[in-house]
């Protein structure tokens, strides 16, 4: 399977098998998808958090999730999600060391989206960086494991009385304002060429009921 989804000859002949505008829409979307940012959640113990952040991701063009299961097992929850993990390349971790391993060899700074004595104000972060946003848990928020190990803190500023936001909420908010800086400025953000194929064949795929009976047929016909 790896093969075929750097094969551009299978995706032409997946083509055939999708709308004219599917594929110009999967062209479109891709467009503005991107890997300089990543967003990590940990362990998080309401369901319906971990699909609405997923769903926020799919949202603001941020192509992976990356999901620690140390303490709950997960589900997507796919009312909330609506489709969107069908979109969004999910990465699942049992220990948060694991997550921050991975991300790190991945060339990702980790950023603690928490308040801190050394935080950044949302509209002041640096996004020149391939950075990897990690939200807390609901009751107890980020674990010292990943405070310790980030490479920098980001808040939201607020001026009420309520001191915090639903990790929702707050990754709303954060992949809105990033986003849209990213995607206004001159940094190379978007998809290279091979991972553009990859998405492309990996959706076309997914828009196809019968994709196991087409792509046997595509491999008779090419051996």
């Amino acid at each position: 399977m790896e093969n075929l989804l750097s094969d551009p000859d299978y995706l032409n002949y997946l083509e055939d098998f999708i709308t004219p505008n599917r594929k110009e829409r999967f062209l479109e979307v891709l467009q503005n998808r991107t890997k300089h940012f990543t967003v990590a959640v940990e362990d998080l113990f309401q369901l319906h958090n971990t699909s609405a952040v997923m769903r926020s991701c799919e949202v603001f063009g941020i192509q992976e999730l990356h999901v620690v299961e140390q303490k709950y097992g997960k589900k997507i929850d796919k009312e909330i999600a609506l489709g969107a993990e069908k979109w969004v390349d999910i990465h699942r971790y049992s220990t948060n060391q694991d997550c921050i391993n991975d991300l790190k060899a991945r060339g990702y700074q980790i950023i603690a989206t928490t308040p801190h004595e050394d935080d950044c104000l949302l509209e002041d972060f640096d996004i020149t960086k391939p950075s990897a946003l990690f939200f807390g848990t609901e009751r107890l928020g980020l674990s010292d494991e990943v405070l310790q190990q980030a490479d920098g803190f980001l808040k939201i500023p607020m001026v009420g009385f309520t001191e915090s936001l639903n990790i929702s909420v707050s990754a709303a908010i954060i992949l809105q304002q990033l986003s849209s800086r990213l995607r206004h400025s001159e940094i190379d953000w978007q998809l290279s060429e091979a991972e553009l194929l990859e998405k492309r064949i990996d959706w076309t795929r997914k828009s196809i009921k019968d994709i196991d009976y087409i792509t046997k047929k595509y491999l008779e016909r090419v051996q």
